[in-house]
């Protein structure tokens, strides 16, 4: 009888890791169906549409609540063979992401506002710490006897890592200098426009004296133009929401420079851990877990990079912002195999204790 029940129980777990895993590739598909159908705007004026904007706030942060949770259950499980501590911070960072994802969302869909920093970055800042400390947890617990050829390998991607990092966070003067800006921006920048073309004696006076009328008028009628269409369409942003971000500002520098430092961090640390547990019985979760960081690291530098670009002007839902999606599946994915893992090998000893 206590084998039958046995057996039960582990056909039943089994099945409910194979609904779960079904769910999250489920989920993963249909995002990335939206984010391909409606990610391009139908003009450069009217933008992404409210709608496409909800649906995409929608499947990343219901991906990050569910991997919070799934998580959440491997630190209750007192059989987890990587150690309740790691899914702790890993859920933690799951639900810390989901909470600043929900924030980011009011701030910028019901406020209107596009602040350098909002009240969601203390909730993203909070989940790098986290992931990092649960990650460090789960590489510590596991002597790394790694090769040669994987020490390079590790050193490679680091090295990628950082240079990727470098370039996004490259100030503008450093862009100049290396030939990344384009060459508009570095004819303002440097003043080396090109010659103007040789004008009639006669006509030089008159013509500059011309267009220095039109651009004095345009440079009076510009600002008061600007007021008239402030006047006319009133800002939705409170007076606090404004306040706060006036108040936060100085500090966005620091705050990119730490998520990409964060980013680089996680990178490496999930290289360690896929070569840490290649081949192993519990491989098969934290190739996931590894998938998931570098999902996360692709997202994350994009929308940096697209932000640095646009000047402030960029509206996420961009389609490389998908992978943030594809990483809180594949964390509440890695989650899953190895929760069925731990209990089938606890499982499959109490039978064998029985026989």
């Amino acid at each position: 009888m206590s084998s039958t029940s046995e057996k039960s129980s582990t056909s039943s777990s089994l099945l409910s890791a194979q609904t779960l895993v079904i769910v999250g590739i489920v989920w993963a598909v249909m995002a990335l169906l939206f984010f391909l159908l409606f990610s391009v705007p139908l003009s450069a004026e009217e933008g992404l549409p409210l709608w496409y904007s909800i649906g995409t706030y929608i499947f990343e942060c219901g991906a990050y609540l569910g991997a919070a949770l799934v998580c959440f259950r491997n630190w209750q499980s007192p059989h987890m063979v990587s150690g309740r501590n790691v899914w702790l911070g890993i859920g933690l960072g799951m639900l810390f992401y989901f909470i600043g994802g929900v924030l980011f969302g009011i701030w910028e869909l019901y406020f209107e506002a596009d602040p350098d920093v909002s009240p969601a970055d203390a909730f993203y800042l909070g989940s790098y710490v986290v992931l990092i400390g649960g990650m460090v947890i789960a590489v510590t617990s596991k002597r790394l006897n790694l090769e040669i050829w994987q020490w390079a390998l590790l050193a490679g991607i680091a090295a990628f890592g950082i240079a990727v990092a470098i370039w996004v966070a490259a100030p503008e003067s450093w862009r100049l200098q290396l030939g990344m800006s384009p060459p508009a921006t570095q004819e303002l920048v440097t003043g080396s426009a090109p010659a103007p073309a040789a004008k009639e004696p006669g006509l030089e006076n008159s013509s500059n004296s011309m267009v220095k009328g039109t651009a004095a008028t345009a440079a009076k009628s510009a600002p008061e133009e600007e007021e008239e269409e402030a006047a006319a369409e009133p800002s939705k942003t409170p007076t606090w929401v404004i306040a706060l971000d006036k108040q936060l500002s100085p500090y966005a520098y620091a705050i990119n420079l730490f998520y990409i430092v964060g980013d680089v961090f996680l990178l490496i640390i999930a290289t360690a851990l896929l070569l840490a547990f290649w081949g192993g019985r519990f491989s098969q979760s934290w190739r996931m877990i590894a998938a998931a960081t570098f999902s996360l690291y692709i997202a994350d530098m994009y929308f940096k990079w697209r932000d640095t670009q646009a000047e402030g002007t960029y509206q996420s839902g961009s389609l490389l912002e998908v992978f943030f999606v594809f990483s809180a599946i594949l964390f509440g994915i890695g989650a899953i195999l190895e929760h069925d893992i731990s209990t089938r090998s606890r499982q499959s000893r109490r039978s064998r204790r029985a026989a």
